[in-house]
């Protein structure tokens, strides 16, 4: 049955958990590509034969070929596109450098298009906080806690929150406020205001299970 290789490596994908690489299955690429050849001499042929003879039976098989020709298309580039985009979470999921095993599953393509993937991030996050760089792949879940405290390292001046509070920030001056708004604030521009925050001691901690960067002090 014509596709049934193609089909075959999209239920090989899905039936991996979200996060999960499967081996990349070089194999049944090449089986889908050579039965896309072969469906697609077979139909030159037809369509010559046609064209000379005027067979105009030969059209349905034609048209047939030809619709298992883009089932398989598609099949292949949905099977390389979601393979990239588990590539692409597994940056953020393990940073820079992957784990030997996850590698493995990699096919040269891929570890090639991975490299390219975290220079451009990285580069990214370099050009961020007016060029001093902020790493946007640390503290991804928001804060559970409506208090918190941010401690200056350098004065800065007056900064005004979401709810039109007017605050003024001075070196080793700490400020506790309930704004979730001011946390964002901070944390987008920590290495322009450097400064450092932590959760109030008598609340939850914000992020328990996250690593935190350098630039944050508990």
């Amino acid at each position: 049955m014509f596709c049934e290789k193609s089909v075959e490596l999209i239920r090989e994908l899905h039936r991996m958990a979200d996060g999960q690489l499967p081996a990349f299955n070089e194999d049944g690429l090449r089986q889908v590509l050579q039965e896309m050849e072969a469906l697609y001499e077979q139909n030159q042929t037809d369509v010559n034969e046609a064209k000379v003879e005027g067979r105009a039976d030969l059209i349905p098989s034609i048209k047939l070929r030809h619709c298992c020709l883009l089932r398989n298309q598609r099949c292949l580039t949905a099977y390389l596109y979601d393979r990239l985009l588990r590539i692409r979470a597994l940056r953020w999921e393990y940073g820079s450098v992957l784990p030997a095993n996850i590698r493995f599953h990699m096919c040269a393509e891929e570890v090639q298009w991975f490299t390219q993937y975290k220079k451009s991030l990285a580069s990214f996050m370099r050009s961020l906080g007016g060029g001093e760089g902020l790493d946007i792949t640390q503290d991804m879940k928001p804060p559970k806690s409506l208090y918190i405290e941010v401690r200056c390292l350098k004065d800065h001046g007056e900064f005004e929150i979401d709810d039109g509070t007017v605050i003024l920030l001075k070196k080793n001056s700490q400020v506790r406020t309930g704004s979730c708004f001011f946390f964002y604030c901070c944390r987008l521009h920590m290495n322009v205001f450097n400064l450092r925050w932590r959760p109030s001691v008598n609340r939850k901690s914000v992020c328990p299970s996250t690593a935190l960067p350098a630039a944050v002090e508990m």
